[in-house]
């Protein structure tokens, strides 16, 4: 499988949303649609579960399945999703195979209840709890880390007054990222991990409470957005309460460290997180491209979509005009078959094709997310030399990748890394291009207001200390 990220070969994370109609409303159709907004987070599986508050204690629908929202819930299926209250989620795995089995929301039934779970994170202590939980009898369907904190949740309720205590004592247990959406029988629980690395915020419309990952889900249901979820915080929403806030688990502004690349990549650019724009944060990142690795050319051109907005911002500071050189193949899903090494069919050519009226006879200059193994930024150098460009300049709006990530960003092992042991200048070489600039490490925090930020993946400093083990699954785009 090859999933979409611009060509650039990063792999994505997870879409999640929640919903509670207190005036008794379906909720599965707005679910449905949050999650077509999210669809650019996960594209391997996707997954709704509701239920009624005022009808049968902990009795859930739900449906789930492999492939795109509109693939999955086709005719009548979401009319026949009645209930309330529920979650969904779309899927993109780090860590835990691409099954149907491992497809989310999880419904959990136990002594005090019915729990429905959807996850966006990875846990780099997912295998330690799996095996404490393995000791006391408990038997896994799944093999992935969303299931662990399900098990966790349970039985620390057993112990607890309330899901939200139970949530928390889970939270101390946790470590790693995750921004997790619940269902109980009765309440809508929301909560992010204490540094923050996951989006999560909450909205209103009506009578109906929302609490998902990006705001875009919330412009498409026409919802207004009432704020973001603190790092730590938990939320619920009771009908006899509304929304409550538990913020024990909160750490201080200075010590949160969210992921970079959401602003760099993962979210889409009208969503806001955490009170800034993703919007501006990348036009900010191409505009100091501009400004630290200048370059005389012809066009400014991004490689879709994740580098349109930072080659818009690089066109801006530098004066040289913004172009579309690559037309983009709509049709063409993120799980098409990868043809095999030995096939004459060029993947990346499938989804993108150079405009030859757009680029012959000019310098352009290409701005991308990132390279990760260098193996598609050659093939998009060439494809516009073939176009008849006469100098292509790449400009990436990051920095490079020298170090995995190990909490929800599909970055592989060192050794596959085009960057690790290279420099800037080898990587030019590799990906044929006339000058290589990267966004400047300490351009970072500057890029989002200077919000604590996780930047691992660049420098090998993470916020907690790494696994010994790597868990996030096999790597074979």
């Amino acid at each position: 499988m090859i999933p979409d990220t611009g060509v650039s070969g990063v792999g994505e994370e997870c879409g999640i949303i929640g919903a509670y109609d207190l005036g008794g409303e379906d909720v599965a159709g707005s679910i449905y649609y949050g999650l077509f907004a999210l669809q650019h987070r996960g594209q391997e599986s996707c997954g709704i579960a509701v239920s009624d508050t005022s009808g049968a204690y902990g009795n859930v629908d739900s449906y789930k399945d492999m492939g795109l929202v509109n693939e999955v819930f086709v005719g009548d299926r979401v009319e026949k999703l009645h209930g309330n209250i529920g979650v969904g989620h779309v899927r993109y795995s780090t860590a835990g195979e691409s099954t149907r089995e491992n497809a989310q929301p999880l419904v959990l039934n136990y002594a005090k209840g019915t729990l429905a779970l959807a996850h966006n994170g990875n846990l780099i202590n997912a295998n330690e709890l799996k095996r404490d939980l393995s000791q006391t009898g408990a038997i896994f369907q799944t093999t992935i880390d969303t299931e662990t904190i399900a098990y966790i949740i349970a039985r620390e309720r057993l112990n607890s007054k309330s899901i939200e205590e139970a949530c928390g004592r889970t939270m101390k247990r946790l470590k790693g990222a995750y921004s997790i959406v619940i269902m109980s029988p009765r309440k809508l629980i929301g909560f992010r991990d204490p540094f923050g690395f996951k989006p999560l915020c909450i909205g209103k419309r009506d009578n109906t409470w929302f609490i998902t990952s990006e705001t875009c889900a919330l412009d498409t249901i026409g919802a207004e957005y009432v704020r973001d979820v603190r790092p730590g915080e938990i939320v619920t929403v009771t009908a006899e309460e509304g929304l409550k806030s538990d913020t024990s688990m909160c750490r201080p502004q200075e010590e949160t460290a969210r992921c970079i690349f959401e602003y760099i990549y993962f979210a889409r650019p009208d969503s806001y997180i955490d009170g800034v724009s993703v919007y501006d944060a990348r036009i900010k990142a191409g505009r100091f491209l501009a400004q630290d690795s200048p370059v005389d050319a012809d066009i400014v051109t991004g490689v879709p979509e994740s580098g349109n907005v930072a080659a818009l911002g690089f066109a801006m500071e530098s004066g040289i005009p913004y172009g579309t050189a690559f037309v983009k193949n709509s049709y063409v899903g993120r799980t098409f078959i990868k043809p095999k090494q030995t096939s004459r069919e060029n993947s990346v050519q499938v989804k993108l094709n150079a405009m030859r009226d757009a680029v012959a006879g000019k310098r352009v200059v290409m701005i991308d997310d990132s390279i990760v193994r260098g193996t598609t930024s050659d093939r998009i150098v060439k494809m516009l030399r073939d176009a008849g460009a006469t100098e292509v300049h790449v400009r990436i709006s990051s920095p490079p990748f020298l170090w995995p990530c190990y909490f929800g960003t599909d970055v592989p092992v060192r050794e596959q890394l085009i960057a690790y042991n290279r420099t800037v200048e080898d990587i030019r070489k590799i990906i044929g291009a006339d000058s290589l600039g990267y966004l400047r490490i300490d351009r970072l925090r500057e890029m989002i207001g200077g919000l604590p930020i996780c930047n691992g993946c660049f420098t090998g400093k993470y916020p907690m200390e790494p696994p010994q083990d790597d868990i996030r699954g096999k790597y074979d785009k």
